[in-house]
């Protein structure tokens, strides 16, 4: 995995090398289990300064993503472990709640219900890939629900019929 850094992003350091590695987790660059470089070794390889590095693995490990073993380093967690799947609900529920947020900042600016979910569904083609939808890689994979909420996305069928619209 190659990790690159923009000096000139207004995008903190640390941020930047978290979203690097969170995209090498989610497209399978980086598997569970897999060891990253020690933040000296990756520090020196970017040029920037160890604890630049040591922040960025702290958020991932508190978010989940990875876990430090002392002095053996960090690895990738597997997001399958019973701790692990509790943390996953915990970052959906952020997730949902920044989405949120985003819809309301989106309809504030006088977007429209459907241009938020084509923008949204678009980006979650480029996350999971061109053409795939969510448990498309296995069969049977995605609940009845979470079928349902997709297709309903693809429709723009409000989930929400109450409340002001």
């Amino acid at each position: 995995m190659i990790i690159r850094i923009d000096q000139r992003s207004e995008e903190p350091l640390y941020l930047q090398i978290r979203g690097q590695i969170i995209a090498a987790i989610a497209t399978g660059e980086l598997v569970p289990g897999a060891s990253l470089p020690s933040v000296r070794a990756l520090a020196s390889d970017l040029g920037i300064n160890l604890h630049t590095v040591n922040k960025a693995y702290a958020v991932l490990r508190d978010e989940g993503y990875v876990l430090m073993r002392g002095r053996s380093g960090a690895y990738i967690a597997d997001p399958c472990e019973a701790d692990r799947a509790d943390r996953a609900q915990i970052e959906l529920a952020k997730m949902e709640d920044e989405l949120f947020e985003l819809a309301l900042a989106h309809r504030a600016r006088g977007g429209s219900w459907g241009e938020f979910l084509e923008c949204a569904q678009v980006q979650a083609a480029r996350a999971y890939g061109a053409g795939e939808r969510p448990g498309a890689q296995e069969p049977g994979a995605a609940s009845h629900a979470e079928n349902a909420n997709v297709d309903r996305a693809l429709s723009s069928e409000p989930a929400y019929q109450g409340g002001v619209s």
